[in-house]
């Protein structure tokens, strides 16, 4: 790719001027724009321009930027009584063909097709693709499926890990290393088991990246995403940078003016919720639940460490059958020391629920919320730590359209009243593996009511769902409910098809 710099980087005080004055209503309009010149030109012709009286800030960046194009409705379509059907459709209407290489674009090229969220969200998004690439499974896409495994593997070999999605001002964090789960949901849709072998150098890569600097902590210590509890190296999420997100620029140092925090420190807490995908929640929140209090980097992350068990299980086999029994040996030491640990440390057992951890002090934040089932999904749960969640699952998270994602209403986007496809899959799945089929399903049943209720009011599939008041539309977070939407209507055709 032409460049990886960021468009901060590019235009400096440009850049300032723009996100400082709010010059459009979604922060993200800028940097996404594409330049119509080389961008130290763009930036000297503004230092003239902007001396001269009456200069419009606006009309300049017209003259100098390709904006975006208006987030076309990617549903819309009208509503049916088949609506596995229209979701199938759905799909050609949110598939992108490879990349071309845009100078000075803060879009980060991919060589294969791909399928992107919808709504402000143009390009590729990491976790999300997974839940979007279940979807495609079922509808029998399996090309655009391996195009979307190969998109990532490249992502891998060209800058060592996964970014959050695919834009330069994304390229200090990643998002829930899901990449694992997508090559082995290739695998078993293409019956091609070798697959996962196939990818075994860029799991592994990847693994390293979530590692890195693991190995020379003391106990206690931590270093970028992970820390050293006791013997074990466990981890949490990160942004190598600390300054305010350049898609959210004005809105982080508006509340870094709320507060008397560092303002790096809260920066980089703002950016590592971005990277654990929930943001933003009262799950990062220390005890007055204010947004400003927001502690992400203090805390071991339940679904962060339950996905690394996985992927150090999965390395263990690729090595084993390749032959490095060393290898797989050092992945099943370290995937069993994680697994003692999620089953004591992370089970916090007042509540009889996996809870996130203080890494400073080992204990539980006591807060509730859906983070809790990745346990049970990846299978490291005990028989009667799933008893426990499934009760609580049942007694305090199921809603008339769904699993709510927390048990408080703060306003945040990640907390009650809403509901979002990729924890209703975790949910539901989980509950399924350690037998509780009955409360899997009702809760799959509510989903995909609370999902074809609104379509078939509107035309649309959803961002994320209002779970405890089916029909009205969600709100919370930084912009408005987006349409489409890849992992509603991913989760969505699993679910149909489960019956």
């Amino acid at each position: 790719m032409s460049t990886m710099q960021s468009p901060r980087e590019l235009y400096g005080e440009l850049f300032e001027a723009v996100q400082r004055s709010r010059l459009y209503r979604d922060s993200k309009t800028f940097v996404d724009a594409v330049p119509r010149g080389m961008p130290e030109a763009i930036v000297r012709q503004y230092r003239t321009e902007r001396e001269r009286p009456g200069f419009d800030l606006g009309a300049f960046v017209q003259a100098h930027f390709d904006l975006p194009a208006a987030d076309a409705a990617a549903s819309g379509l009208a509503p049916a009584d088949d609506v596995r059907a229209q979701v199938d459709r759905l799909w050609d209407k949110l598939v992108r063909p490879a990349d071309p290489d845009i100078p000075f674009a803060s879009l980060i090229p991919l060589p294969h097709r791909y399928v992107v969220p919808g709504g402000r969200f143009r390009e590729l998004y990491y976790w999300d693709s997974y839940f979007t690439m279940l979807g495609l499974a079922v509808s029998g896409r399996h090309d655009i499926l391996g195009e979307m495994v190969a998109n990532f593997a490249s992502l891998v070999d060209r800058i060592g890990f996964i970014p959050n999605g695919t834009r330069t001002y994304y390229g200090t964090r990643s998002q829930p290393p899901l990449f694992v789960l997508m090559v082995e949901l290739l695998a078993q849709a293409t019956g091609d088991t070798a697959i996962v072998d196939r990818y075994g150098a860029q799991l592994e890569r990847e693994y390293a990246f979530w590692m890195a600097g693991g190995e020379s902590l003391a106990p206690g210590q931590s270093a970028r995403r992970v820390v050293r509890f006791g013997d074990v190296v466990l981890n949490r999420y990160w942004d190598d940078a600390a300054e305010p997100r350049q898609e959210s620029y004005a809105e982080d140092l508006e509340l870094a003016a709320e507060t008397t925090r560092e303002a790096s420190d809260l920066f980089r807490d703002l950016r590592a919720a971005c990277e654990s995908g929930w943001d933003f929640s009262s799950r990062w929140f220390d005890e007055t639940r204010a947004f400003a209090s927001i502690r992400t980097t203090s805390l071991l992350p339940v679904d962060l460490n339950s996905i690394l068990f996985h992927l150090e299980t999965v390395l263990a086999g690729i090595r084993e059958r390749g032959g490095d029994i060393a290898a797989a040996t050092r992945f099943r030491d370290r995937a069993a020391k994680r697994r003692a640990l999620l089953r004591s440390l992370f089970f916090d057992e007042s509540h009889g629920f996996f809870c996130d951890v203080h890494h400073a002090t080992g204990k539980s934040t006591g807060i509730l919320t859906l983070a809790g089932a990745w346990p049970l999904f990846v299978g490291v749960a005990t028989d009667g730590q799933a008893q426990r969640v499934a009760d609580r699952l049942r007694a305090d998270f199921l809603r008339p359209g769904g699993w709510v994602t927390t048990l408080t209403n703060t306003g945040q986007q990640w907390d009650a009243p809403n509901g979002w496809a990729p924890l209703q899959w975790i949910v539901v799945e989980g509950l399924r593996r350690y037998g509780f089929t009955e409360l899997a399903h009702e809760g799959a049943r509510r989903w995909i009511d609370a999902n074809t209720s609104i379509y078939r009011q509107t035309g649309h599939f959803l961002e994320k769902y209002d779970v405890e008041h089916p029909g009205r539309v969600a709100g919370g977070g930084e912009y408005a409910v987006q349409d489409g939407f890849g992992w509603t209507n991913g989760v969505l055709v699993q679910l149909l098809s489960r019956g």
